[in-house]
């Protein structure tokens, strides 16, 4: 049966066992309620409710704790009770022994968690539910620090990948998924690896025609016979009618293998077209590298940029090879105005500045950064633009006049930094508010709102009230560019 993609395959979550098996928790599991495979429920929250009926307000794969406050007494309410929470899709029902209440688990409850098979688990008086809740928050959040490196990891591999065509592409992301992958076309399968069924199963047949008669961009599964999970998506840009996507394997895909498999379908769906191939896989991938923030183990790079201001090829492809081939990098991503940005692994040569700058580009280039702060390198690059303008020829980070780290010692600028911060640190201790990561990430994006809400994962009108309190505590007004220019360095410095 074909599904369209279920939300929650998107969102972190842990499984059940990783709580279970928390010693500092001492949780019981009823063993009789564990039917094959309950311990790898995803668990998304840890939740109290002493309502009788906590159904319509739960979302599904929560750990659902109680005390039986309101807990019926008849055996027929008890039964409806826990009907009724293993049809919300919980995870499991966390059930607390208090002395004075219910010092041993009501059987009735045991009864009705065996014949609905909702894992049931005991929890002892000296475990308080606040500690389950902050054991399942520390636990998400670590997950989702697991899940962003895995990412960030995925996407270099493809990106490098991408630059050896169609089949080393498809290669990396079946190794990256640990599952087999297939490019489909119309009618054909253009490339496949790590054991594609050939011919295709009548479900996955099914899945594409359900894909090729819809449109958008949008994902679907099914499950084969023989337990393998598959999911099917069209490649970016928007291509229903052409090419897709499908991967398969025994295990479902979660939230991040989703997220590399959107980045393997963008890559394959650029390396397949005809004509402007390599512009367009430079573009994304400069792309996915610019918008990234937690890449790891990979060498210091440099930024690029450069405006149009004189004269130069007019049409794109022409452009995108003729930088490529000055900068020495695929990471080239052209730009409105015209503009354009790349990433290279050394500073390219004053001599290959003036070429750029003959042929009718301006550029800069920023200062080398560990690929997780290439996003600050925008900003750096956007201002030495500025001052390049003004000056009317290339601009270098490190000969630019702004390098103030090199006029500045590390003990007084870390004092500055102490100093300045200092308010905003004080109240994310007493909050747990993040204001100084918020002032970082809404400094980075030019104080755009929406795309600070979209990388702190909260919403824009969060963003204001916390840029409001920034504003409060340090008694600053941030739409002076001043301020703005010191916080920035103030961040840059913080220890």
């Amino acid at each position: 049966m074909t599904q369209t993609h279920d939300p929650l395959d998107s969102e972190v979550n842990v499984p059940l066992r990783a709580v279970v098996g928390n010693p500092e928790l001492a949780l019981d599991p009823v063993v009789e309620t564990l039917r094959p495979g309950a311990l790898d429920a995803p668990v998304r929250w840890a939740h109290v409710s002493e309502l009788r009926d906590p159904a319509p307000y739960l979302l599904g794969a929560e750990l659902l704790l109680t005390a039986g406050v309101n807990l019926p007494v008849e055996p027929p309410e008890i039964d409806r009770y826990v009907r009724r929470l293993a049809g919300s899709g919980i995870s499991a029902l966390g059930f607390g022994l208090t002395p004075g209440a219910y010092e041993t688990l009501p059987p009735s409850l045991r009864a009705a968690c065996i014949r609905y098979g909702l894992p049931l688990l005991v929890v002892q008086p000296r475990t308080p539910f606040l500690a389950i809740s902050r054991a399942v928050s520390v636990a998400l959040a670590e997950a989702g620090q697991r899940e962003q490196r895995r990412i960030a990891v995925a996407r270099e591999a493809l990106t490098r990948a991408a630059g050896d065509g169609l089949g080393e592409l498809t290669s990396a992301l079946a190794a990256r998924l640990r599952a087999w992958v297939a490019l489909v076309g119309v009618g054909d399968v253009l490339a496949a690896d790590h054991g594609t069924p050939s011919p295709w199963p009548a479900e996955v047949r099914e899945l594409v025609a359900t894909l090729r008669a819809g449109r958008g961009i949008r994902s679907a599964t099914t499950e084969l016979a023989d337990g393998t999970h598959v999911v099917a998506q069209p490649v970016y840009p928007q291509a229903t009618a052409s090419y897709l996507v499908v991967v398969g394997r025994v295990e479902r895909f979660d939230g991040a293998d989703r997220a590399i498999l959107s980045v393997g379908a963008a890559l394959l769906g650029l390396a397949s077209r005809a004509g402007s191939d390599a512009a367009g896989l430079g573009a994304t991938a400069t792309a996915l590298l610019l918008g990234e923030t937690d890449v790891a183990g990979a060498d210091e790079r440099r930024l690029v940029a450069g405006i149009a201001y004189r004269r130069g090829p007019t049409e794109a492809a022409a452009r995108y090879d003729w930088l490529r081939a000055r900068l020495d990098t695929p990471l080239v991503r052209l730009l409105p105005g015209p503009r354009f940005d790349a990433i290279v692994g050394e500073a390219p040569e004053i001599g290959d500045l003036d070429r750029l700058r003959a042929d009718g580009w301006l550029a800069v280039v920023s200062s080398p950064v560990p690929p997780d702060r290439l996003p600050e390198a925008v900003t750096e690059a956007e201002s030495l633009l500025g001052r390049a303008a003004a000056l009317e020829r290339p601009v270098v980070a490190e000969a630019s006049g702004l390098g103030l780290d090199a006029l500045i010692t590390p003990g007084a600028a870390a004092g500055f930094a102490a100093q300045a911060l200092a308010p905003l640190r004080e109240l994310d201790r007493k909050g747990d508010r993040e204001l100084v990561e918020t002032l970082r990430t809404w400094l980075a994006h030019h104080g755009g709102w929406d795309r600070t809400a979209a990388q702190l994962g909260v919403h824009r009108n969060s963003v204001r009230h916390r840029i409001g309190q920034i504003e409060r505590a340090l008694e600053v007004d941030l739409a002076d560019p001043e301020i703005r220019m010191r916080l920035w360095f103030a961040l840059r410095w913080v220890s």
